[in-house]
């Protein structure tokens, strides 16, 4: 909206901006509007716009970036990384549990990191609206969405209570390209069943495109070209948005982060929450191991004694090839952007005067101001930089770190791709893959075997409460829902038919078997 930045301008003259921009060696950005170049109705908007730049933290973050050193080569594995798959089942039920509790006393929140768009799949609106094609055919939001509605019965039934008093909030943080499409999106599904005041949007911010000499890029004659400030930003935004304030109000102590584009993240996940809390840890993190030596993934690992995750293209062939006594890289562990905090760690140490002001430069085709005419020209080769900051960056802020090694074929299957790998076909088979093996250990035969099939969060967060189909053979393409949420469109060709006490099967379409329980 352009209130809060007009609300910005009016307190400031433009000679007190122009002289601003001077003092800051950036006053070039005044030239088309004294060319007489800028239209008349753009200018209130443009002076607006200009009085919102962070003069000071641009020039600083630009200086200080240019001429950081190299990444120190000081490396050294983590002292310890547990396993859940190698954990014992008495351990991971007391994790959960411990996060459970916490959960139905409102001290756990989430925080989804969605300020992508679905370009790379051919989807011109934000990713979490993107349909992997699921039997389904619910968004990746959706999805999300009712995890969280699954984790409040669960914590629920722990406490004794119902689940509609149990707080747990969604921060969903988006971009200035994906927010109205989010806000709508949540509210034409009425926010999924949320309760609507337990799901705050905020935006990550922005920083002006600068050239390689570090001039603010006019994107046209009237506009400044700007780009979203790295998912590191979330460190900002959760402070001068409200965000931290509103967790402060609610209670919340407890942050799982994760990104939008895994489409099987277990979110919340108890048995990660409840680790890091036994830890005390103030920061923690999932791995999955590398599954081969120069993989391009980040690894987490100690830097000067620091925990930090270490770019692929930072490590030598040596230390990626490196093998310990069991016979496992020893920087192995692979960053998937799944992280916990406390509050307090978001509150003190990432507070915008502590962040790191070292960002990462990223040389980009940024379209930019003809100098004659001020029009916009689409450059064919770099023209200059964008400044970004990851949400790793903050690691080595931390004194205290809980990692907890996943498996891929279990919590982490990225949509980026159209097609190949990371794309929606590997989704869909791997989220397949996973709620098969659940029916399998729950009792149940599919035929054939290899058909898809999907298990509604509704019903199972990790393969719990399916007890009541232990026995049956279900033909796939198989969807298990939750007695009572809306099915697939499409006719009932067959049934419903009972199966169990509670249970009833039907056919859609005349091929998806859809079982609710």
């Amino acid at each position: 909206p352009a209130s809060p930045h007009f609300r910005v301008f009016a307190i400031m003259s433009s000679e007190d901006l122009r002289s601003r921009f001077e003092a800051a060696g950036q006053a070039h950005v005044f030239e088309f509007l004294d060319r007489g170049l800028v239209p008349d109705d753009k200018k209130e908007a443009f002076l607006a716009d200009l009085a919102e730049i962070e003069l000071d933290r641009v020039n600083t973050l630009y200086k200080a970036t240019t001429s950081a050193p190299d990444p120190s080569s000081d490396l050294t594995p983590l002292p310890e990384i547990a396993s859940k798959s190698a954990t014992a089942p008495d351990a991971l039920a007391e994790w959960e549990g411990l996060a459970l509790a916490a959960i139905a006393r409102g001290e756990v929140g989430l925080i989804l990191l969605a300020g992508g768009q679905g370009t790379r799949l051919g989807f011109n609106k934000p990713k979490g609206m993107f349909d992997i094609q699921l039997p389904s055919r619910k968004s990746l939001f959706q999805l999300q969405a009712e995890r969280i509605k699954r984790a409040k019965q669960r914590a629920a039934e722990l406490a004794g209570t119902s689940a509609d008093s149990v707080s747990l909030p969604w921060y969903v943080m988006t971009s200035p390209m994906t927010h109205a499409d989010t806000v709508e999106c949540f509210e034409a599904n009425a926010f999924y069943g949320l309760p609507n005041e337990h799901v705050f949007f905020f935006q990550q911010g922005t920083l002006p495109c600068l050239t390689n000499e570090g001039k603010i890029i006019l994107e046209s004659a009237g506009a400044v070209a700007r780009a979203p400030d790295g998912n590191g930003g979330i460190y900002r935004a959760l402070h001068v948005t409200g965000a931290l304030a509103h967790m402060t109000k609610l209670g919340v102590n407890f942050l799982h982060a994760y990104s939008v584009d895994n489409a099987i993240s277990p979110v919340p996940d108890p048995i990660f929450i409840g680790y890091c809390m036994a830890k005390g840890a103030e920061l923690g993190a999932k791995a999955c191991y590398k599954a081969s030596p120069h993989e391009k993934v980040g690894v987490i690992a100690l830097r000067e004694g620091k925990p930090a995750v270490v770019e692929y293209s930072e490590i030598s062939a040596e230390a990626a090839e490196r093998v310990g006594d069991d016979g496992r890289l020893v920087f192995g562990a692979g960053n998937i952007c799944v992280h916990f905090y406390t509050r307090a760690f978001l509150e003190t140490k990432c507070h915008p005067d502590n962040l790191p002001v070292i960002f990462h430069l990223a040389q980009k085709k940024i379209p930019f101001a003809d100098p004659a005419s001020g029009e916009t020209v689409h450059p064919s080769e770099n023209t200059g930089i964008k400044l970004e900051s990851f949400i790793f960056d903050v690691f080595p802020l931390a004194d205290s770190i809980a990692v907890l090694e996943v498996q891929r074929s279990s919590e982490f299957s990225p949509v980026k791709n159209a097609t190949g790998c990371d794309s929606p076909q590997t989704a869909r088979e791997i989220s397949s893959a996973l709620h098969a093996s659940w029916l399998s250990a729950a009792g149940v035969s599919l035929e054939p075997s290899d058909g898809t099939c999907e298990v509604s969060p509704l019903v199972s967060a990790n393969g719990e409460n399916l007890s009541k189909l232990s026995g049956q053979t279900l033909p796939t393409p198989l969807l298990v829902a939750a007695a009572g949420e809306p099915l697939p469109a499409g006719e009932v060709t067959e049934g419903p038919t009972a199966l169990a006490d509670g249970v009833e099967k039907r056919t859609i379409g005349g091929s998806l078997c859809v079982v609710t329980l």
